[in-house]
């Protein structure tokens, strides 16, 4: 695993800033738009004014950034609590026109229930929750946005008391369109799928969400919207829809809204309270630590105390009229994505925020609801898309079932029942997986000897016995926080009737980080169990059927092998350590690699490796999952660091900006053909002109390479998007056997 030295991670606080204002200011522009059309967005649908999601944003910025642990995860309102708050709107109106304040009161004491379970050290309670369980309540949230948001897209309206049912009355609805409204929400709509397929990479400076903005306006403007009382559309006239238009009103301070507490005393009060903080902890501990995943210098967020920032900051917001704040995980993902360094970086989003809402006001006022009804339509879609429902069935059919079941308890009643039936469900499963009976199931789970730690000399042994589930994840993650660094651990599951999916991911996130430290974390007893499908978290149980078949193209890669005499390795392989001393895998963290291929190029004694490898880009919402043929390859002598990748116009852009530096490009004007096809980039500059000679230099312009990189010692070849063909893969290997006798030719 790459090892990050501790002089190259950027210092906390005030040598941050110092060190790192220009990247953190910089992502934090992309963050900023990203979560300006986002935050009003979310306001609007949960039921509140414009600028409340706004003012959230703002807070999120300026306050939680000194409370709370994280370093690169962005704050702010999120999608995931619309239902949340628009059901709170709905529970608490008791017709005296005070809804909104009561929401607020209940925001607050949600906030100071977080403050409390992270002062308790109780952060880590929100992982107890299954993780398909978990899956369902956000593809429930997506149905039920994307149900409200699409008759707001088109101008039509529901009374619906829950999703399944507006989703009828949409389909009921569809011939009062009004297409004036449906240009500008399916416009937008379509540029936001199409995007991230746009080649053209100059078009990604700006965020998909800001284009939507961009487009809306000047269809407003086109038709005329703000005279007269009709619209003409295709030769027809229609009436001008009313309060179709975002409000923000020149004077800021209207958006001030204060909490009555006056509800305190009502069970329907602490229902409120307790979804907002059950839903909120869950997405931004989740957030948090599949941010910390994508951090490239694998800083660690202390859970507790990112629950007491979000729950302080959270008071905050409630007092003034705000939102609930929340580790979100589309904006962090963006701020990854664009380099920031430093907790500053959420500092500067809430500044600019604030710095647009005073600048661009009279603007904002021409952006139609339809626009930000198109952002959370695209948000519903990829919370509840095809391609969720496809990789939970891969972690098993079992998880399918929990995933589906706690969708629809959700959808035909509220998000507290459907968690609450989810793990019903969930553990009733385990119960008949494991073939026990109830009793024994939960004497499993309570006793004391169900998870045991013993320490061997310098070294641990952990003795898992029964159930490992989620109901034991807490125990077994507490005894994990007792392993000193740098030790050698051994977890031995052969006593266990079943290992479920939530387990085995936590289980990963600790074996990652402590392998970070220079320790190892070893697995056994696990051949004693089977699951039902290859996925490397699949449900484990001792009496699950197998399922083992072999693919066409492992069959043809098998065989490739015993005609090269190159050894092949069928399964999966959970040993990432060469791949991740790559600064590639920094923040896209692998998954799994399979259909291994090993063998030694004759001429040079060099030691290669050839695999299939599913890695993820992003998080949870902005996840996306990538599958790459990955080459490794092992030097015949050390030589100076570096990183060579296909050059896009916009690196041509930006490498003028930059003045000096290891990032700028290394141009060769013996061979203008390389500069122009390739960008190189690393500290050791010219023992990198040295190595790149015109050969070398030669030897890449006729055999192009999406990416390469050397750590000094070892070479990592990466294909583009997509597994390489069988018919190539020899060739591959031999064209990189070309690379390395050049290498070692050299002097």
């Amino acid at each position: 695993m790459y090892q990050t030295k501790t002089e190259d991670i950027p210092k906390d606080w005030f040598w941050g800033l110092k060190n790192h204002w220009r990247a953190d200011l910089t992502a934090s522009l992309s963050v900023a738009l990203v979560a300006l059309p986002l935050s009003m967005a979310i306001a609007v649908a949960s039921g509140v004014q414009p600028l409340s999601g706004l003012l959230s944003c703002v807070i999120a910025g300026l306050v939680t950034t000194f409370f709370r642990s994280g370093k690169l995860t962005i704050n702010g309102p999120a999608a995931g609590m619309i239902t949340v708050i628009f059901g709170a709107i709905i529970s608490l109106d008791d017709g005296s026109g005070r809804a909104i304040n009561y929401v607020l009161a209940a925001i607050v004491v949600s906030g100071i229930l977080q403050v409390l379970l992270g002062f308790l050290k109780l952060g880590r309670i929100a992982e107890i929750f299954p993780s398909s369980v978990i899956h369902g309540i956000l593809a429930a949230i997506g149905v039920i946005i994307f149900a409200k948001q699409m008759h707001v897209a088109i101008g039509t309206s529901s009374d619906a008391g829950n999703a399944v049912g507006i989703l009828r009355d949409l389909v009921d609805q569809l011939p009062n369109a009004n297409p004036y409204i449906a240009l500008i929400s399916i416009t937008g709509i379509f540029l936001l799928f199409f995007h991230a397929k746009i080649s053209y990479k100059v078009f990604h400076i700006i965020p998909a969400p800001v284009w939507v903005l961009a487009i809306s306006i000047p269809i407003v403007l086109m038709y005329n919207y703000f005279d007269g009382q009709h619209i003409d559309f295709l030769g027809v006239t229609f009436e001008k829809p009313t309060n179709y238009l975002i409000s923000i009103p020149s004077d800021l301070t209207e958006v001030f809204l204060y909490p009555d507490f006056s509800k305190l005393n009502t069970g329907v009060f602490w229902l409120v309270v307790l979804s907002m903080t059950i839903i909120s902890s869950i997405i931004s501990l989740a957030g948090a630590k599949a941010i910390d995943k994508l951090d490239p210098y694998k800083r660690k967020t202390n859970l507790n105390r990112d629950l007491m920032g979000l729950g302080a900051s959270t008071i905050v917001s409630g007092m003034l009229g705000g939102l609930p704040i929340l580790n979100v995980i589309v904006r962090s993902t963006v701020n990854v994505q664009n380099q920031a360094k430093t907790r500053w970086s959420n500092f500067f989003h809430g500044f600019l925020v604030l710095l647009f809402i005073v600048v661009l006001q009279p603007v904002m006022n021409m952006i139609p609801l339809a626009a930000l009804a198109a952002v959370l339509v695209f948000a519903g879609i990829k919370l509840a898309s095809p391609r969720v429902f496809s990789e939970v069935y891969k972690e098993g059919v079992e998880q399918l079932v929990f995933m589906i079941s706690t969708l629809l308890f959700t959808v035909y009643n509220n998000l507290l029942f459907g968690l609450i039936a989810g793990i019903i469900i969930t553990l009733i499963t385990h119960i008949l997986i494991a073939r026990i009976s109830v009793p024994q199931f939960f004497i499993y789970i309570f006793s004391p000897r169900n998870i045991e730690l013993k320490k061997k000399g310098g070294d641990y042994e952990i003795k898992v016995r029964g159930v490992a589930n989620f109901l034991t994840l807490l125990k077994l993650l507490k005894k994990l926080e007792t392993i000193a660094p740098g030790t050698k651990l051994e977890i031995d599951f052969s006593g266990a009737k079943i290992i479920d999916l939530t387990v085995q991911e936590a289980l990963d996130n600790f074996q990652r980080s402590h392998e970070l430290t220079g320790g190892s974390v070893d697995f056994v007893g696990l051949h004693k169990h089977v699951a039902s499908t290859k996925h490397k978290f699949a449900l484990k149980s001792s009496t699950a059927p197998i399922a083992n078949k072999t693919s066409p193209r492992q069959k043809i890669l098998r065989a490739l092998a015993t005609a090269n005499k190159w050894a092949f390795e069928l399964g999966q392989d959970n040993r990432f350590r060469k791949l991740q001393n790559f600064h590639f895998f920094d923040s896209r963290p692998i998954e799994y690699k399979e259909n291994i291929l090993q063998g030694t190029y004759d001429e040079t004694n060099v030691d290669w490796e050839i695999s299939d490898v599913t890695f993820s880009e992003g998080a949870m919402l902005a996840k996306e999952v990538y599958h790459s043929t990955i080459q490794y390859v092992k030097l015949p002598k050390e030589v100076p660091p570096f990183i060579l990748r296909r050059e896009e116009l916009v690196d041509r852009v930006i490498d003028r900006v930059r003045v000096f530096g290891s990032m700028k490009d290394i141009n060769f004007k013996n061979n203008p053909e390389f500069s122009k096809q390739y960008y190189l980039t690393g500290d050791e500059r010219e023992e990198i002109r040295l190595l790149f000679n015109e050969d070398l230099l030669a030897f890449f312009v006729e055999n192009p390479i999406e990416h390469i990189e050397c750590n000094g010692k070892e070479l990592l070849i990466a294909g583009g998007v997509g597994i390489t063909k069988t018919e190539n893969v020899v060739p591959r290997i031999k064209s990189i056997a070309g690379l390395m006798k050049i290498m070692d030719n050299q002097s």
